[in-house]
């Protein structure tokens, strides 16, 4: 027996909670398929102490309330699940947990899509491939396996305690490698960190956050990266109620800075001889940043306080004036590495010829794949800057509920007898 539906939605993370509210707007029936729990990557794929990135007031979707913290807080990971879980819950969204999609065929002789799952086969005029931007760990191979170092990807990384005893190295800077190796540098492990190209914004600035920067200035909605900024990440931290994130005074307080990560030799790691530059780059984004916020508040006149001690970097740390090029790993205790190298995607499960490239990312278009029916959501920069938010990917679940509509009104239209 196959089930049928219009739409179905794969995934009941962020992404598939704002498709399946939209597609709920339009009257579309659907049906959503979580193989896990609801929001299962807020609450089992992150470490233990994570928070948002953004505060409460911006980090949702229109309506959705959190069960303890206020508008200018930084909700827990849990706190973020129970609030997607609830507002699902609210909007009455159709979704099956424990059922994973295994793969995606075009149904012979018609326009829709005959899926596999480990429940059955369903039938769907329309899929959503709801699964987000961290669908499968990468961890580079730059450092052979071996006994006496346990090597972890951010994902798997939980807390200090959870570690073997020694030092730790993390390779990756952006908010997940920056906010660990603060958490273990203050939890007393002697810690390491390669730092590679990144973008480093001010958490606070003249009384406002940074996402509320960002959307004052037009930059949520940038369309695409600059030209060579393809691989930058941010580096930006809700943990102690938001903070600014400055490398310098993570070394200041006993965190060695290192360059990026080239090589590894007879127990050495090769490091490039870019840190300066990395850090110099990450100064220069906050920087302008700061600058763009005052000709704002110039422009338009606003009674915002003004903030000189913000535009005054800390003195440079003896491990940025005189850079480590080798770090011999077993000299230096170091027993952890935890790579903060980001994600891949995985859509091999779609069986269709026109979905992805040879790297396996998809074509499409603000979502809508050149494959009829066939759409994405949770994607990074699948519109703008914010697509990969939780109030970002509700604009975009619009967009695509909206294409789906539109395309059922077509199929419906029956010409009127002469």
């Amino acid at each position: 027996m196959v089930e049928a539906v219009d739409t179905l939605v794969v995934g009941a993370g962020q992404a598939g909670i704002a498709a399946s509210a939209h597609l709920t707007r339009h009257g579309i029936s659907h049906l959503v398929l979580e193989k896990d729990r609801i929001a299962e990557s807020w609450r089992s794929r992150r470490w233990d102490s994570l928070v948002a990135n953004g505060p409460a007031w911006h980090d949702c979707f229109p309506g959705m309330q959190f069960p303890k913290s206020g508008p200018e807080d930084f909700p827990a990971k849990e706190e973020v699940a129970e609030a997607l879980a609830g507002f699902a819950t609210s909007h009455n969204a159709p979704i099956r947990t424990g059922v994973a999609v295994t793969s995606l065929k075009r149904t012979d002789g018609h326009p829709g899509f005959l899926v596999e799952t480990s429940q059955g086969m369903i039938a769907a005029e329309n899929v959503i491939a709801a699964t987000g931007a961290f669908q499968q760990p990468v961890i580079p191979s730059l450092i052979p396996e071996n006994d006496t170092i346990n090597q972890i990807h951010s994902a798997s990384y939980r807390s200090p305690d959870a570690l073997s005893d020694g030092a730790v190295l993390v390779v990756g800077a952006g908010s997940s490698g920056g906010q660990i190796a603060d958490e273990l540098q203050r939890a007393g492990c002697k810690t390491y960190l390669c730092i590679g190209p990144h973008d480093r914004p001010p958490r606070r600035y003249r009384g406002r956050d940074y996402c509320w920067w960002l959307g004052v200035l037009g930059l949520w909605d940038l369309a695409a990266k600059a030209p060579g900024t393809e691989h930058l990440t941010i580096s930006v931290s809700g943990a102690r109620g938001g903070e600014t994130v400055d490398f310098r005074r993570l070394a200041h307080r006993g965190l060695t800075l290192l360059g990026r990560a080239s090589g590894y030799q007879d127990g050495s790691l090769l490091l490039n001889d870019d840190l300066a530059e990395n850090i110099a780059a990450g100064d220069a984004n906050y920087l302008d940043m700061l600058a763009q916020a005052d000709a704002y508040v110039d422009r338009f006149g606003l009674d915002l306080p003004e903030e000189p001690q913000a535009h005054v970097l800390p003195d440079d740390p003896d491990c940025l004036t005189t850079p480590i090029r080798t770090l011999n790993l077993a000299e230096a205790g170091i027993t952890n590495v935890i790579w903060a190298t980001g994600y891949r995607q995985d859509f091999s499960w779609i069986d269709l010829p026109n979905a992805c490239d040879a790297n396996g990312a998809p074509y499409h278009q603000r979502g809508v794949s050149p494959e009829p029916g066939l759409y994405f959501l949770g994607l990074p920069w699948q519109s703008r800057r914010g697509s990969t938010f939780i109030w970002g990917v509700w604009h975009d679940a619009a967009h695509v509920a909206d294409q789906i509509e539109i395309q059922r009104n077509y199929r419906e239209y029956r010409p009127e007898s002469a």
